[in-house]
């Protein structure tokens, strides 16, 4: 079991989310987060301030798969997301020790589903 954690441009998250979907993988979490990394942010001018912007807006995925879907979840996610371009994301790909379903008690790779 493989937690994937992907970070990637906001506007390439609806292609990433279809490109999941051909990949058979439905269950993912999704949430707002800022960083930087070789893009290393941008200048602005407000109020005549020049101001430095270095967190610039990014979305996370997280995945939770068994052994056997991490490398279509992983190219799905490359192929939804990829431009060429600096700044198109990364992702991390971290083991899972345990996962329980609250509902019906099940554990381990029947959990994930």
């Amino acid at each position: 079991m493989k937690l994937i954690v992907a970070y990637i441009q906001p506007h390439a998250l609806n292609d990433v989310k279809k490109e999941l979907y051909k990949a058979e993988v439905y269950k993912l979490s999704v949430t707002n987060a800022l960083g930087c990394g070789q893009q290393k942010g941008y200048t602005e001018h407000y109020r005549g301030v020049e101001i430095e912007v270095n967190l610039l807006k990014k979305v996370r995925i997280e995945v939770a798969v068994n052994d056997g879907f991490v490398k279509p979840t992983v190219d799905a996610i490359i192929k939804g997301a990829r431009s060429g371009e600096i700044g198109d994301g990364k992702i991390f790909i971290l083991p899972i020790e345990e996962t329980i379903r609250i509902r019906t008690g099940e554990n381990g790779p029947e959990a994930i589903g």
